[in-house]
């Protein structure tokens, strides 16, 4: 059996995804349709794939698919761009948004000019620790302890997003070869269920060069929990103030830790193009 299914694609900062509104076109297997999907050659190309759906928590809900067909719980770039979706494609008149996500409720504030949505800010709630057992004397937040991969020592720092991060500062990043390293550190023994990896420079004051590994997405042009994760670090060690401009290769994305200890994150939301793709359900 085949059907239709019409989508969109849009990417925040280069980080591309596929949005479907599943209230019109329910997707029965999004891990083998994400997998099929974001292949660059074979399918539509992307970073994965997002369902759009109704909540009972909220006004709308998100879940997200890796390119490799795995579940996030959290993608601030994607938030942003389901944020404009919802506005443009009049499925909402609201300019503050309840978004229902694995990793709780986020709240999304558009800043609309002439009917356009041209930035979001997403309410990232809270950081928290990501425990790591490094010393084997038990799980325990990671600060600034040192990480061995591949016969090179890193020293990271581990946050949680509702998605867990690995930030590790660095005095040059093109000194980096992150399609080398990256995967050896999601896979990492200390990280039995995978991590993000950011590389991050710090710059002139308030900014910050950042590159990514996305766990089950290998290098992507930008990762919105993964800016908040490099700021949140950077304010922790010392490295920089409560607001800092994230500097990726997709594009910078504004973070600011409020005094309600929220993590705000600021950016646009850009689409590429709608199309229609034939989808063959067993």
């Amino acid at each position: 059996m085949t059907k239709a299914v019409k989508f969109t694609k849009m990417h925040g900062a280069g980080n591309d995804y596929i949005y479907v509104d599943t209230m019109r076109y329910p997707i029965e297997n999004p891990e083998a349709t994400s997998i099929l999907w974001s292949a660059p050659h074979t399918g539509i190309g992307s970073d994965g794939l997002v369902l759009i759906g109704s909540s009972d928590k909220g006004d709308f809900s998100m879940r997200i698919f890796n390119a490799d067909g795995s579940e996030a719980k959290m993608c601030g770039n994607a938030s942003r761009c389901i944020g404009k979706y919802l506005y443009e494609y009049g499925l909402t008149t609201k300019t503050e948004i309840l978004l229902d996500t694995l990793s709780g409720i986020k709240i999304l504030k558009l800043h609309v000019a002439d009917g356009k949505v041209e930035t979001v800010t997403v309410d990232m709630g809270t950081p928290a620790d990501e425990p790591v057992d490094y010393d084997g004397q038990g799980a325990k937040p990671m600060k600034e302890q040192p990480i061995s991969a591949d016969g090179q020592t890193f020293i990271g720092t581990t946050v949680s997003m509702g998605n867990p991060h690995l930030v590790i500062f660095v005095d040059d990043i093109n000194d980096i070869n992150l399609p080398q390293i990256g995967p050896k550190l999601e896979c990492h023994p200390l990280f039995p269920g995978r991590i993000n990896v950011e590389f991050a420079q710090v710059l002139a004051e308030g900014s910050i060069r950042m590159r990514v590994w996305e766990r089950g997405s290998g290098i992507t042009q930008a990762c919105g929990t993964g800016a908040c994760a490099t700021a949140v670090a950077a304010y922790q060690t010392g490295r920089s103030g409560r607001k800092s401009d994230i500097i990726m290769d997709g594009g910078t994305l504004t973070i600011e830790l409020d005094d309600a200890q929220h993590v705000q994150m600021t950016g646009g939301a850009t689409k590429v193009f709608d199309g229609e793709i034939i989808l063959n359900e067993e």
